[in-house]
């Protein structure tokens, strides 16, 4: 059975959302520094490649909750050859230190349909292209990023059993390099559902900052114990927010943000809300 690669933007019923990009038209010019991007498609995704920062500026993945397949996982990571090596944060960023494999687009979200189709999907999903570094440390914050698929697919289950989710770095001039690479201190979401033949959504930002600098200040690790992280930071944020801050084109959804009018109502100041639990979230 042949199945239809990368990111379908009429997954949804009712509603067409495409994959976001950098606005090409002349009176939304790109931001410096910000060139084409590159796609690849995969099983039930697709990733978007930023290739002077050698990672995905956003990626898109359909997700069919009522489908979803339990496939142990491969940890076969690997290049994709589609791409020129040079284009591509390989294992040389990972080795010998504390940074993850952080999974811009979550295993098991495209890990759905025929047995074959979710193996397929799965086995995508370690490519090098699909992942970004995190820093190696588990905690509330982090958990609480880790679970919003699943509880915004939770309540878009009142509206139909689909969800779209769209993910990746946040780049800024004064992300710190490393190895040759210059490491996200940011990273975004963004949860898309159905809901009355129109599209909604909510936005998300996950912020590593406090934990990525004792790793970076640190030499090869050979037989020692990891640094003493700080805290990752996850906030609910306008969606308008996160256009600003990535180039992307997210008109759609900006016209589709639940939070928007909690952000429109409150100060400057407080228009990001930081989550300690699920049930903070505005939808």
């Amino acid at each position: 059975m042949t199945t239809a690669l990368g990111f379908d933007p009429k997954f949804l019923a009712d509603v067409d959302v495409p994959l976001p990009d950098r606005p090409r038209s002349p009176d939304r010019p790109r931001l410096p520094d910000h060139p084409d991007l590159v796609t690849l498609a995969y099983t039930h995704f697709s990733v978007s490649i930023d290739p002077a920062r050698r990672l995905a500026a956003v990626t898109g993945v359909n997700i069919d909750g009522g489908s979803l397949k339990d496939v142990a996982r491969s940890d076969n990571w690997r290049l994709d050859d589609r791409l020129p090596a040079s284009q591509q944060a390989g294992n040389e960023l990972y080795s010998n230190n504390d940074l993850d494999r952080g999974h811009l687009v979550r295993r098991r979200d495209p890990v759905w349909g025929e047995l074959s189709v979710a193996r397929r999907a799965n086995s995508d999903t370690f490519h090098y292209t699909v992942c970004a570094p995190q820093t190696a440390t588990l905690n509330q914050s982090k958990t609480l990023w880790l679970g919003l698929e699943d509880y915004v697919l939770g309540y878009a289950e009142q509206y139909g059993r689909r969800l779209s989710v769209f993910s990746g770095c946040i780049f800024a001039q004064d992300d710190p390099g490393y190895r040759g690479f210059a490491i996200p201190r940011r990273f975004f979401k963004i949860a898309v559902w159905s809901q009355d033949a129109a599209p909604a959504c909510t936005g998300y930002v996950l912020d590593q900052s406090p934990s990525l600098d004792p790793i970076l200040d640190k030499p090869l690790r050979v037989e020692t114990d990891p640094p003493t992280l700080g805290p990752y930071r996850t906030y609910q944020v306008p969606v308008a927010d996160i256009s600003s801050a990535t180039g992307l084109d997210l008109e759609v959804l900006i016209e589709a943000d639940r939070y928007a009018p909690v952000a429109a109502a409150r100060a400057e100041a407080s228009r990001w809300t930081e989550l300690t639990r699920l049930s903070d979230i505005h939808l």
